[in-house]
């Protein structure tokens, strides 16, 4: 395999990893600071790299190590997304010895990507539950 993952970024990903969120319409807003901040306050960083340090895959997940542990940020290089690196993601997040303990993982994704998660068992059969947001 020409990837490998890791678990922190280089000054030269952070800005790579700027990049990855300025050509999506989620996360085209953010910014360098806001990034950095942002990073030093996740529990987990998923990143993948190519043969040249670039990074080409990235996620990032929020946790109490026990009840929850929230997915965020799957995103994948456009190069780079026939080559399978968006399980790649996945498979490294949901089996990372740190969150071994956690029974519930969540994420939020638009429709035309649910069949995506569900291969992982994630669902939207949430029976009463209602997803909210205050800007």
């Amino acid at each position: 395999m020409n990837y490998k993952i890791i678990h922190e970024l280089s000054k030269n990903q952070i800005d790579e990893l700027f990049e990855l969120y300025k050509n999506e319409w989620w996360t085209n807003t953010r910014n360098k600071k806001e990034i950095e901040v942002m990073l030093n306050n996740s529990q987990v960083i998923i990143g993948i790299e190519n043969k040249n340090k670039q990074l080409i895959g990235f996620s990032r997940v929020l946790t109490d190590y026990v009840y929850k542990a929230f997915i965020f940020d799957v995103i994948i290089h456009k190069k780079y997304r026939k080559e399978k690196l968006g399980k790649l993601l996945m498979d490294t997040i949901l089996n990372h010895p740190d969150l071994n303990s956690v029974k519930n993982f969540e994420l939020y994704c638009l429709e035309e990507m649910k069949s995506f998660y569900e291969k992982w068992g994630f669902n939207h059969n949430l029976k009463n539950l209602v997803f909210m947001r205050k800007d």
